[in-house]
Order: structure tokens, then sequence, then C-alpha cells
């Protein structure tokens, strides 16, 4: 048995993983997607499916407002007492010289229960992570952020001492790593293995030249040495590599005894057999869950294969257990709860936003603001997981507007995706039109070649297909009979590597959506969605 990376396709970055017993849990982050953290499980570590998102309700994450890629940064999973806590940053600022954040704690029994009131601790900087150790203290780790010109941002690790009967920090905090000369130090985990206490920390940026340092101590204070050879972790000496951006890891001693890491990597779009070179390339799907296996040398880790990361893996000694799929390849909205595969953007989709129950076996999405829109989008969607895929809907609509529509959208953040919809024009009435966002620059290709809809449709199709590099809509008035829209897509331009400015870390996602400036909340009724990998 082989495990064959990535093992979480698809936009789940800074993976923290952890074992309760004899199941195994991994925690990515979902930045400004709500609900907030995405949990997967797996029995043998090479089947994994998708079981919860735990920040479900305003109460543990409120984002209106928030920015493109603010949100769920680097969340940390635990299992410790008997229950699973969950620490999570919400970051409301990421342009300028401040991250403003606060790091929140949550805990619960069981990952897919309801989870405990946020305790909030510190907002000094993110990737916060929560350390039990032995003598049972507990210890609360974040990256260190300084926000003066004069200095590098990424000050260092931070330890202070978490006293859970008082659900406060207590003591003092303490820089105990100040990183290498790869820089960007953030992301830390740490671990008490035999002598040692070990921090693993990201470094480098989340871009290809990503890496993971590992330093120990004897005392929990430090002072800590650098792993010789370090990093641990990169792709960035290897660029034909086809797992790149390696690092952000955690590490997982299994109930066989046998230790691996999850981590971060992208994979750039592929042409022919290798990667794309010119900037290594661009990464639509998003950064993406890997693991790699660890042996002990010296007593420092190494990654088996090498350090640059490997697509196999040997698995560990364990029965296999494989999962139905989560997602089917069409959901005819026939149940009262949506897919947990799809998520909305910011907010919850309350019952004035998005029903299941108010036409049966249809989602009707009331329509709400722009895609621009920081606030409310009645905007449902779910991540693009493989490089070529297709996906549809269809939709009953009748708008009386221009300032009213609904459709199909491949979308990265606020400032970039493409949508094909229906809407209403003076002169043709109901029609189907195409509008691009890219990097805040919009353009209709269509033009005045908007397409009538026949007064005895009710119901339009749309279909987007994407095929690596590239990606184009049709539409259809029967579901049976296709017409291509004539204007071709970059998938690139829907990924991190493209994104004008910095701070993006999500990736594509494609959805439904409905818009309604004029105030009225006009419904559009979706039958049906399907996505269906090639």
């Amino acid at each position: 048995m082989k495990i064959q990376n990535p093992i979480l396709k698809g936009f789940n970055p800074d993976p923290s993983i952890c074992r309760a017993g004899e199941d195994y849990y991994i925690a990515t982050s979902t930045f400004e997607w709500f609900p907030g953290v995405q949990i997967h499980h797996s029995k043998d570590l090479v089947n994994w499916r998708l079981v919860a998102h735990p920040l479900n309700r305003i109460s543990l994450l409120d984002m209106k407002g928030n920015p493109n890629s603010g949100g769920i940064w680097a969340p940390d999973l635990s299992y410790h007492d008997g229950k699973f806590w969950l620490i999570y940053t919400d970051v409301k600022v990421t342009e300028g010289i401040w991250k403003d954040c606060t790091n929140y704690l949550t805990t619960c029994e069981t990952v897919n229960g309801e989870w405990s009131e946020p305790i909030p601790l510190t907002g000094s900087g993110f990737d916060a992570s929560l350390f039990h150790d032995n003598d049972g203290k507990k210890y609360l780790l974040n990256m260190y952020w300084d926000h003066r010109t004069y200095n590098h941002n990424f000050y260092g690790i931070a330890l202070q001492e978490y006293c859970p009967e008082k659900q406060q920090l207590i003591g003092e905090s303490k820089i105990i790593y100040k990183g290498t000369d790869i820089k960007y130090t953030e992301g830390p985990h740490l671990y008490n293995i035999g002598d040692y206490y070990y921090l693993f920390t990201a470094e480098g940026g989340t871009t290809y030249q990503h890496a993971e340092t590992v330093a120990r101590s004897k005392n929990i204070f430090g002072p800590y040495e650098t792993q010789p050879d370090y990093p641990l972790l990169t792709s960035w000496h290897d660029p034909r590599n086809t797992l790149q951006k390696c690092g952000h890891a955690s590490l997982l001693h299994t109930h066989t005894g046998e230790w691996y890491i999850a981590h971060l990597t992208g994979r750039p779009l592929p042409v022919g057999d290798q990667p794309v070179l010119e900037q290594r390339g661009y990464c639509p799907l998003g950064r993406e869950t890997a693991l790699q296996k660890i042996e002990w040398v010296d007593e420092w880790p190494v990654v088996v294969g090498g350090k640059q990361g490997s697509m196999t893996v040997e698995a560990p000694k364990m029965e296999e257990v494989k999962w139905e799929e989560t997602f089917p390849e069409i959901d005819d909205f026939d149940s009262e709860k949506l897919n947990i595969n799809f998520q909305s953007l910011r907010i919850p989709l309350t019952e004035d936003i998005a029903s299941l129950k108010s036409k049966k076996g249809h989602l009707r999405l009331y329509g709400k603001e722009s895609l621009t829109s920081k606030f409310t989008q009645a905007f449902v969607a779910r991540r693009w997981q493989a490089f070529s895929f297709d996906a549809s809907t269809s939709i009953s609509f009748s708008p009386d507007t221009f300032q009213q529509a609904a459709g199909l959208t491949c979308y990265y953040n606020t400032e970039n995706w493409t949508t094909l919809q229906v809407t209403w024009d003076e002169n043709k009435g109901k029609v189907i039109d195409l509008i691009v966002c890219d990097n805040f620059e919009f353009s209709q290709p269509l033009k005045e070649n908007v397409i009538s809809v026949p007064d005895n449709v009710e119901y339009v199709h749309f279909k987007v297909e994407v095929r690596v590099e590239t990606y184009q809509y049709s539409y259809s008035f029967d579901g049976i009979n296709w017409i291509l829209i004539p204007v071709t897509f970059e998938s690139r331009k829907l990924s991190d590597d493209y994104i004008r400015g910095g701070g993006f870390f999500t990736g594509a996602f494609v959805g439904i959506n409905c818009i309604d400036i004029s105030g009225k909340n006009k419904p559009a009724d979706f039958d049906y969605f399907t996505y269906k990998e090639l």
C-alpha cells in the first residue's frame, strides 16, 4: 500500500496533523471561506475524507468585511485530555505594515460536534499552536510580528504558558527561536521526543522558496540548535519536482510506531511530462497537503526519499480503510443540508441567502451583493481539485433588470473571477452574458452579442470545461445540446502566482451565485450541480 501525494487535493494548505487513538485528522486553512477550517479523517494515512468544518457559527468566526486571503490562517489541531483542541487565527488586515489578528482556542470531544465558545488568546502574531507537555503544562506558540519598517517582519517564535483552569495565558511571552538565514520563520509546532524538545517551523515564505526547518533543545525555553543540514524539507533546489512549495509541516507518530510529516505543497500546471518552469509555473489548485515518511538519524528527523518530497510514499503498516466519495458527481439538492464540500464567502448561508427548503429539489439563492463584495454574497462554491474537470448547473431565474444576475462562476477572490450568467437586457429581455474580472479590470467579451433566452425556456443550463491550462463555458436550453461560448480563459489567472500584489493564499473555486443590487432579493433556483473529474 502506498500513499499517493497530494493526499488532500485542491486548496488545503498549512496542515496540522494529529492522532486520536487509531484515528488520524488533518486541519487546514480556509482563509475567507466559511465555515472555517477543514478537517479530514483517515484510518490508514492513505484514504482521507472531509468530515468537519468546526468554525460554523458567527460566535466562533465573524469574517464579514475580511480582506481577500484574510480570515483563518494555519489552524492547529491536537488531541489531549480526551478532547480535541483547535487553535485558529482570524486575520483582519493583510496589507501594510501590520497583520491585525486574534488567536483563539476552542475545544470539542469530537471533531464534528459542537465546538466551545472561543477563548481569545493573543494578537502578537499568527500561525499559533498549542503544545501539551508531558508534565501537564500547556504552551501557546506563535510567530511574533514586527511592524517596524526598519526590521524584518518575522521577529521570531514566541512561547507562553496557557492555563486551562483560568482559560488564559499566564507568565511571560518569550522568544525562543529567531530562525535561520532562510527567514520568514512561522508555523511553529513543538514536540517532546526523548531528551529533546523539537521545534518545527516553516521558513522562506509560502511560495517556491518555501521550506521546513527543525531545531531542538533540552529545555523548552531554549536555546534551540538548528538541524545542521537544514532545511528538513524544501523543493527550491529541484524545479522539476512535481511537488513544489514544500514546507509548513507538522509531525505525526503513528500507533504502529512510524513517523510522518504532513506538509504544504503546490503542483504547477503541467506541460507534457514536466511542470511549467517559467516562474516555476502557476498553481490554480492552490496549496495542497502531502505526506512524507520520516526516519531518525543522530536524533534528527530526515525525509525518506529526499528533502524535496516524493509523490509516492511508503504507507504505514495498517489495514486499508476506504471511504465513499463525499461529493457526488451530481448533486440534485434533494437534501435539506448542503454538501460538506460547498462553502460560502465570509458569512454563513442563512435561510434568507440560501435555502434547500424553499423549492423541493433545488437550491434557492436570494440575490445579494456583487462578486466583488467582501460583505454579503449569495455564492456557493467548491474547490477545483483536478487539472481537468467539468462542472455544470441549471438555473430558473426571472430577472427584470440588468442589476439582477445568476450564474456559474470560476473564482479566486473578489478581484479575479469569470462568470456566465442569466441577466436582463432592456432590448432583448432575458439574456446570457459573460463578465470577467482580471486583477480588478473588468470586461464583457460578448458585448453586443449577448444571447437571448427563448420565452418558453424556464431552465438555462451552464457548463464549464476545465482542461489544464484553459477553460471554457457552454450553455444549453435543454441540458442536451450544448453551445460553446467562443471565449477561452487561462487557468493560471485563478492562482496565487498570478494575483497582483501580495498576501494571496487560496485557490480556484467553481460555484453558483445570485446577484441583485436593486434591493429586491430576486431569487434564483438551481436544480443541480455537477462536478466530474476527468
